[in-house]
């Protein structure tokens, strides 16, 4: 897909920052290729796919030219592990469970559905529904 997704946590309606050591922690042994002045990463699954990640310190990332079972288990894999959700073109927001769907700020929350997504499998099909 060549849109934009953006993974982001927040807490009491707010933005925080992610863990982007996690992050790294998580990417690194996806990634085949490094824009250091940009801090983007290409990331390749064994699969063959890939992504287009870019690391927006401090509080986003953002996935572009995305596709595949394999991306979307380690866009599953990077959420669980820094709390954080999915917020997709239109408005739909991709939470892991509800603790977080309560942390989500009105605007987010009003825009659009709310989906609880912990697969890959189950995140592209709210991504592809929206």
């Amino acid at each position: 897909m060549s849109f934009d997704i953006f993974v982001m946590r927040f807490e009491n309606g707010e933005t925080v920052p992610l863990d982007m050591a996690v992050a790294h922690e998580v990417l690194g042994p996806f990634v085949v290729g490094r824009d250091s002045g940009a801090d983007v990463l290409s990331v390749r699954t064994a699969e063959g796919e890939e992504a287009d990640v870019y690391l927006n310190p401090p509080d986003g990332i953002t996935f572009n030219r995305f596709g595949g079972g394999g991306i979307m288990d380690l866009l599953a894999e990077l959420l669980r592990r820094l709390d954080a959700v999915l917020v997709v073109p239109g408005g739909t927001v991709v939470v892991q469970g509800d603790e977080a769907r309560r942390q989500l700020p009105g605007v987010l929350a009003d825009a659009g559905p709310t989906v609880i997504a912990r697969t890959g499998a189950e995140i592209d099909r709210a991504i592809r529904a929206a």
